[in-house]
């Protein structure tokens, strides 16, 4: 396998026609580095992957792999593997025959072909599977000789465009730890397109989190899921409360707020003063009800309750006419009256104007057209 220090994507951009998919993306990557693509459909993550891919041309910047500018050379002779969200594989050849197709294609010795497809059969755990069809296959086994069919050609780069989106949540489950294991034990270099920000933070070594063609934060897991750079990375990132509030006081980074006649406390992102309006982001597990010796409890009457099993899911609406959800362990009813409370630390608090909640993120993007299965 080609080893490599540093792939860079310098102001790459691609337009399509006046709508431009992609703005002046800015980005390096480590060799080994799994980084994940993320953002609700539309963003531009998946025109991304085209592009270096080579599947799309550039409109703008260049693509570096180490000293080699690289985007205006061939998608075959580019040397990356790339996993497809429809799986792409051929329905007529058998699985080893779908693995196979590559290394003959680019005329690989015959032993080494079937030491290598032998190889990674054992790795994604087909090896018994070797003489079906795909349509014989389980959606999360078609999955896995896709993946095999990639890492067979002992790429240096390896593009993946929402895997898993296809597959029901236990197969997810599972195929998230299948990829992070062959990542990591074959020392591959991962690009990973998703929409799901559980899948992003539970896969990659860093995130880069896309709007409207715009990269807005690129950090690890712990960093944008903490410390999101503004109010659009924090709602995609699970801060489903964004309610309206003014500021009372500040002091240092702690603000004190009023919301629905009642005072919330949190830690200002924006630099903001008192007297002013802003916008509190609060996951609803950061919100529940309030103790007897919490502070800032807020009256929410409860309108929605959903079984989640050892917690529920409640929908509830303040005084002043603001929805808010939460989770609880305790019993509520719709009509109840409650008390909510959060803590200062989980209480991110951004200037008004800084960025629009995003869309909600469950339907997986479309940038560009899925590639389909060519005939060999």
């Amino acid at each position: 396998m080609s080893r490599f220090s540093t792939l860079r994507l310098d102001r790459v951009s691609r337009s399509f026609g006046r709508h431009a998919a992609l703005k002046e993306l800015q980005l390096e990557i480590g060799g080994g580095e799994f980084v994940a693509l993320l953002g609700p459909s539309g963003c531009g993550k998946s025109t991304a992957l085209n592009c270096l891919a080579g599947l799309l041309p550039l409109t703008g910047g260049a693509i570096w792999l180490d000293e080699q500018r690289i985007d205006r050379i061939a998608p075959e002779r580019r040397g990356f593997g790339m996993v497809f969200q429809n799986y792409a594989l051929f329905p007529h050849l058998t699985v080893r025959g779908n693995v196979a197709f590559g290394l003959k294609m680019a005329r690989v010795p015959k032993a080494d072909i079937a030491r290598r497809t032998d190889r990674a059969l054992e790795m994604v755990q087909l090896t018994g599977h070797a003489h079906k069809r795909p349509g014989q296959l389980s959606g999360g086994q078609q999955q896995r000789v896709a993946i095999a069919r990639a890492i067979v050609l002992e790429p240096r780069l390896v593009l993946m465009d929402e895997p898993l989106s296809n597959l029901d949540a236990s197969l997810r489950l599972e195929m998230r730890t299948e990829i992070r294991r062959l990542h990591q034990s074959l020392g591959l270099t991962t690009v990973y397109v998703t929409h799901d920000q559980e899948e992003a933070l539970s896969l990659a070594d860093r995130l880069v989190v896309l709007r409207d063609g715009v990269m807005q934060q690129v950090g690890t897991p712990e960093e944008v899921y903490g410390r999101p750079a503004n109010r659009y990375v924090a709602g995609f990132m699970g801060y489903r409360n964004m309610l309206e509030v003014t500021v009372a006081s500040a002091d240092g980074d702690r603000l004190s707020l009023r919301l629905a006649g009642a005072r919330l406390t949190g830690l200002d992102r924006d630099g903001l003063t008192a007297g002013g309006r802003a916008i509190a982001a609060i996951r609803p597990e950061d919100l529940d009800v309030a103790g007897d010796d919490a502070d800032g409890r807020i009256p929410a009457d409860i309108e929605v309750v959903e079984y989640h099993g050892r917690e529920l899911a409640v929908q509830a609406r303040l005084s002043n006419g603001q929805q808010v959800h939460f989770r609880t362990a305790g019993r509520l009813a719709p009509g109840d009256h409650v008390e909510l409370a959060a803590a200062p630390e989980r209480v991110l608090v951004f200037a008004p104007d800084a960025g629009e909640k995003p869309q909600p993120a469950d339907e997986p993007a479309k940038d560009v057209p899925r590639q389909k299965a060519a005939t060999p």
